[in-house]
């Protein structure tokens, strides 16, 4: 009986030594669990702090983009205006370099024209 009891004890010894293995394979396990957990809040965390900083450009972009728009409508409007402004200008300067030629062109014409007090001019006056 002592042989059983031998080999008992060295049955027990194993199963004991095993569960030991098999409770030190689980610590390790729940060791890794524990931090890719953390990793995984981590992650959540930084993923909703991006989302939150996404939102913000977003929201920022949108609004330059507004603005940007309403400068290029209002340079384009401008732009357009001005050129108007310089034919204009162009126009009234054609129109005036017209009359002046005339006026100048024409000295008899003033001989004969009606002065201020509405008599003609004469070359005797």
């Amino acid at each position: 009986m002592t042989q059983q009891a031998a080999a008992l004890q060295t049955y027990n010894n194993e199963l004991v030594k095993c569960i030991e293995e098999l409770c030190s394979k689980r610590n390790e396990l729940n060791r890794q669990i524990r931090l890719e957990e953390d990793e995984k809040e981590q992650l959540q965390q930084d993923i909703r702090l991006l989302s939150e900083k996404l939102s913000r450009i977003n929201e920022s972009m949108a609004q330059r983009l507004t603005t940007r728009a309403n400068l290029d409508r209002t340079i384009a409007e401008t732009e357009a205006a001005y050129g108007k402004i310089l034919e204009s200008s162009q126009s009234l300067l054609s129109v005036l370099k017209q009359e002046a030629g005339n006026l100048s062109n024409s000295p008899e014409q003033w001989k004969n024209s009606p002065n201020p007090n509405g008599d003609l001019q004469t070359e005797s006056e």
